[in-house]
């Protein structure tokens, strides 16, 4: 295998580990604590548009 790739499947695994481990810490919070109240919660619209203006943001349309 070439290093390039290597280097590149070692970066994958490194990113996906770290997601799985984010995504364990989430469970684990809910188990230890329960589910948040829902007046607690962001409703997802705005979550959706925020990560929109993000995005935007990141890349600017072509005028």
């Amino acid at each position: 295998m070439e290093p390039v790739v290597a280097d590149g499947l070692c970066a994958y695994a490194a990113k996906t580990r770290a997601s799985a481990d984010q995504f364990a810490a989430v469970l684990e919070g809910i188990a230890a604590n329960g589910l948040s109240s829902v007046e607690d919660c962001t409703p997802w619209e705005e979550l959706r548009e925020a990560h929109l203006a993000r995005l935007a943001a990141q890349r600017p349309a072509v005028a």
